[in-house]
């Protein structure tokens, strides 16, 4: 098991280097980018920039795991979108983000973005299925091709009214078929569902690719009443060996307390 941390608690250091430094120093294994705190859209960040990343990493002995908040900060971009023109730009701009993150060593495409996944008033949920099926289909080549696995991120009904339970996420995945395309599951969103969390991380072993550790406060792990033992005992029964990555949504406690904390808490259950 590997430990991981997102990069926008750190974006207001506008140091892409100095986060990379920092995340290692402090004991963690990878650090997953947020596209948005480098550019509106992914395609312009530049070559040099991207190389720069790799540079950095390299040097400090960091893995670029991946990366996750995709379409934030794009315009025009909308999975499950009933007009043909939208959903091809989106599947294009997907294409660009898979590029992007092979080109930084980056393994998972964290897909999120509740807002633009949303099923719109005029399209029934069957028909939204079929939409993000065709859009995630046309970037699944390019995965292949770069190594990337898309990790689709089940959410909770506050935040989406698409993939908002773990067996809908599943569902998708499913019929999808894909290697490339598989399951993220995060301890914030997994509060609302009928299984304790434990039970479900068992029960989707198989699709099971990425993990985001926080708390329902919006926190880190171990800021909130979350106990996690049960679910580092679950990923322990799985034989689970790839990132347990820190995604927070509250910044008030600064990018340094949140990394060392949440890390020193997580470390308890290895």
């Amino acid at each position: 098991m590997k430990f991981g941390i997102c990069n926008e608690i750190f974006k207001e250091w506008n140091d892409i280097e100095r986060t990379i430094d920092y995340v290692r120093s402090v004991g963690y294994d990878g650090l997953e980018i947020a596209p948005f705190t480098l550019a509106q859209y992914v395609y312009d960040i530049p070559d040099s920039t991207r190389r720069d990343i790799v540079r950095f990493a390299e040097k400090a002995g960091l893995e670029i795991l991946g990366i996750h908040w995709v379409f934030v900060g794009p315009e025009g971009v909308h999975l499950t979108h009933p007009d043909p023109e939208v959903r091809d730009f989106t599947a294009r701009y997907l294409v660009d983000l898979v590029n992007f993150c092979g080109d930084v060593g980056g393994k998972v495409l964290i897909f999120g973005s509740p807002k633009q996944r949303n099923v719109g008033r005029d399209v029934t949920y069957n028909q939204a299925f079929g939409y993000a099926k065709e859009v995630f289909g046309k970037a699944l080549p390019v995965c292949e091709a770069r190594g990337v696995t898309i990790c689709m991120e089940q959410l909770t009904h506050f935040e989406t009214n698409f993939c908002q339970t773990v067996d809908e996420t599943v569902e998708l995945i499913e019929a999808v078929d894909h290697p490339n395309f598989q399951l993220l599951l995060d301890t914030k969103a997994m509060a609302y569902q009928s299984e304790d969390r434990a039970s479900l991380i068992r029960r989707c072993a198989p699709h099971l690719r990425h993990y985001h550790a926080n708390d329902t406060n919006l926190n880190g792990p171990g800021w909130g009443d979350v106990d996690f033992a049960p679910v580092f005992e679950a990923l322990h029964d799985i034989q689970y060996d790839r990132y347990v990555s820190v995604e927070v949504f509250k910044f008030d406690p600064g990018p340094e307390a949140i990394a060392t904390r949440s890390l020193e808490y997580m470390k308890r259950f290895v």
